[in-house]
């Protein structure tokens, strides 16, 4: 690697306010807070507002779309006439 070109590479800490829950995690972020973890050495610290902890994705909480009523009413609203259109 080229010397004095790639950002720093080091451990920061990242905090998910929305459960309170905290990720020590290597990363090029700057950031110009810093706040000390249970290790008992300080890190640059990055407050998150969403992460893996508390996105419904991850956490199983997903709601699920009525996906096949919407595919329905498309259908009526559209399909007779792309139908038409792919045929001339």
């Amino acid at each position: 690697m080229k010397k004095d070109i790639h950002p720093e590479y080091r451990d920061v800490l990242f905090h998910d306010t929305s459960v309170d829950k905290y990720f020590l995690v290597r990363s090029t972020l700057q950031t110009g807070e810093t706040k000390e973890w249970t290790d008992g050495n300080t890190y640059p610290y990055c407050p998150l507002d969403v992460s893996s902890a508390s996105h419904p994705f991850y956490t199983g909480n997903q709601k699920l779309v009525d996906s096949a009523g919407r595919i329905d009413r498309f259908n009526r609203r559209f399909g007779n006439k792309s139908k038409t259109s792919a045929t001339k």
